[in-house]
C-alpha cells in the first residue's frame, strides 16, 4: 500500500496544503517517511490523517464558487471501531460545509473494507447537505463495500453504483468530473 499515491495531476489546479479555507491547510508531508498505517500497511504519506487510525484522505479539489469537493478515500472504513464517519464528518465535512461546500464526490476505489455502527452521522449529513441543495456521491468503490454499505442501509445517505462506478475519473479534469457526476446525479434524482 506504501505506493498508492494520491492522484496527483491535479495539483497544479488545487493543492489542500495551501488553501487556507481547506482543513488540511499548512499540513506538511515528507516524501521519505511514512508514518501513516492502516494497520501494519504503511501508507504513502502524501494521504492526510484526520483522525481515523484506519481511513486516510486526501482532498483533490474543492471548488467553492460551484460549491463541490472531490475526496479520494484510502484503507478502511471502520465505524464499528473507530467511528470513520464521526471523525470524517465533524473533522472534514463540516469545515468544508462552512466554506461552502455541499457536493460531494467521494472516490473509494482504494477503501479496502467497511465495518457498520449506527447511521446518524450518515443520515445528519445526508440532510445537511440536501438541506443547501447538495448531495454526496460514491465514485467507483469496490462491490463488496458497496454490498457492505447497502447491507447497513447506508446507500439510502449516497448516490452510488451503476455509471457512478464506470467513471474513469482519473481523465477528466476536475470541473469535467463535476459536470459529469453531476449530471449523473440530476438523472437519478429526477427519475
Amino acid at each position: 500500500m506504501h505506493d498508492i499515491e494520491p492522484f496527483f495531476n491535479w495539483r497544479h489546479r488545487y493543492v489542500a496544503e495551501e488553501d487556507e479555507r481547506s482543513p488540511f491547510f499548512g499540513a506538511e508531508h515528507s516524501e521519505f517517511e511514512f508514518t501513516h498505517a492502516v494497520y501494519d500497511h504503511v501508507i504513502h504519506p502524501q494521504w492526510d490523517s484526520f483522525g481515523s487510525r484506519t481511513l486516510y484522505l486526501k482532498v483533490l479539489q474543492a471548488d467553492y464558487d460551484a460549491g463541490y469537493a472531490v475526496l479520494e478515500l484510502i484503507g478502511e472504513w471502520n465505524d464499528l471501531l473507530y467511528n470513520d464517519i464521526m471523525l470524517l464528518k465533524r473533522d472534514v465535512v463540516e469545515p468544508m460545509m462552512a466554506e461552502g461546500i455541499h457536493k460531494f464526490i467521494l472516490v473509494g476505489e482504494n477503501v479496502l473494507n467497511f465495518h457498520s455502527s449506527d447511521e446518524e452521522y450518515y443520515s445528519e449529513w445526508f440532510d445537511e447537505v440536501t438541506d443547501a441543495g447538495g448531495w454526496i456521491t460514491l465514485l467507483n468503490f469496490r462491490e463488496h463495500v458497496r454490498d457492505d454499505l447497502k447491507a447497513a442501509n447506508l446507500d439510502q445517505y449516497f448516490l452510488l453504483g451503476g455509471k457512478l462506478d464506470q467513471l474513469d475519473w482519473r481523465t477528466f479534469e476536475p470541473e469535467d468530473l463535476y459536470e459529469r457526476v453531476e449530471g449523473l446525479v440530476m438523472r437519478r434524482l429526477n427519475a
